[in-house]
């Protein structure tokens, strides 16, 4: 993270304090499209709101990051009506696909873009459309005033992927809140995976790892949105078909509030799948709960799931993107008692670290007062 000076949240906030304009993708309160990047935007507004520092909300609904014609024009709209000098954090869906809308604003208004995931890093992407994304996302932060991601690994990869001084990049993890230990099932054979069914979540490589599993006790329930890549759904529910997994996997859709805490309560092992991550907040959300994880080593993944005080890590990392070697770490995680104690005692360890969400507003309020007196 760039050096900053050492900032207060109460030195941008209290009755003359100017607003943080937040401008998010229009999906981001909806229940049915829950995400991390959603979920983030939503907290640390709340955050920064909750500790004094006034919050503009505002939301533009479009088919981000390719909108089309008369949304960009609300978006320009949007921008065109902010006072010279407001200080703007942008989501990185909403600004970085349309810097001809974006840029001209950034030399009158202080404006900061939040990256949750590089738009050319979506898989399913053709190379054609992943480069033209590439291209136009950096038009966009080039322009900003600062950009905002999610952890150390993702700021040393946007920094370099796109030219930017580092200092002008800057992390601010997410939050955690603290959760009770989850009391799970037997120990060991509940399985869940929290993540929108897309492609780059790799719920389709789970399933192939959960179907060499088959002379063992356990059950594996996906939740999250079913609409974001409907053919992707349609191929993970064949091939739970294919592999006699109907009993076994089971796809809940979105859940959140009770339902959602009820689904980790009854976790034995929280598993992900995902082709990257720039940081994986509901690894976290595990953790907090005293899950242990098994996850691909990807992205920010190894950094997320962390250590626990005593040096352990608290599941087990698989480098490599192979139906066996998931598989294997899985079976390990079935069949061995020392394996599931070790483990658990580390992810109980672990919560202990975690950032909370007060600590992340109190960082992004610096990057934002940053630019503010730039």
């Amino acid at each position: 993270m760039g050096e900053l000076r050492a900032i207060a949240l109460n030195d941008v906030a209290g009755p003359s304090a100017r607003p943080v304009h937040v401008v998010m993708p229009g999906d981001v309160g909806d229940p049915r499209s829950v995400s991390g990047g959603n979920n983030y935007d939503l907290r640390i507004c709340r955050e920064l709101g909750a500790a004094g520092v006034p919050v503009d909300e505002r939301v533009v609904a479009g088919a981000w990051p390719r909108p089309a014609p008369a949304t960009r024009a609300e978006l320009a709209a949007l921008l065109e009506e902010l006072p010279d000098g407001a200080v703007v954090l942008v989501d990185g869906l909403v600004a970085c696909g349309v810097p001809d809308v974006v840029v001209p604003h950034a030399r009158r208004l202080r404006l900061a873009v939040l990256v949750h995931l590089p738009l050319a890093d979506e898989t399913g992407l053709g190379a054609a459309e992943a480069a033209e994304l590439e291209q136009l996302e950096r038009q966009t932060l080039h322009a900003a005033a600062a950009v905002v991601v999610t952890s150390d690994w993702a700021a040393h990869e946007v920094a370099s992927r796109h030219g930017l001084e580092a200092d002008r990049v800057h992390s601010v993890l997410p939050g955690t809140d603290p959760a009770p230990l989850a009391r799970g099932t037997d120990g060991a054979s509940r399985l869940l995976c929290v993540a929108a069914l897309t492609p780059r979540k790799g719920q389709d490589l789970l399933v192939e790892a959960l179907a060499g599993l088959g002379d063992l006790r356990w059950t594996c329930e996906l939740v999250g949105p079913l609409d974001r890549a409907p053919g992707f759904v349609a191929e993970v529910r064949h091939r739970i078909a294919d592999h006699g997994l109907d009993e076994r996997v089971r796809l809940t859709g979105p859940l959140q509030g009770g339902e959602l805490a009820a689904a980790y309560d009854s976790a034995d092992l929280f598993v992900l799948a995902s082709h990257t991550e720039t940081y994986g907040m509901v690894l976290t959300e595990a953790l907090a709960r005293g899950i242990p994880v098994i996850a691909i080593e990807a992205g920010a993944v190894p950094h997320t799931v962390g250590t626990a005080p005593d040096g352990s890590i608290p599941g087990i990392l698989v480098t490599s993107r192979d139906t066996a070697a998931l598989t294997a770490a899985l079976r390990g995680w079935l069949e061995d008692p020392g394996i599931r104690s070790h483990l658990t005692t580390s992810a109980r360890g672990r919560r202990a670290k975690l950032q909370g969400w007060a600590e992340s507003s109190r960082q992004l309020a610096e990057v934002l007062e940053h630019i503010r007196l730039e």
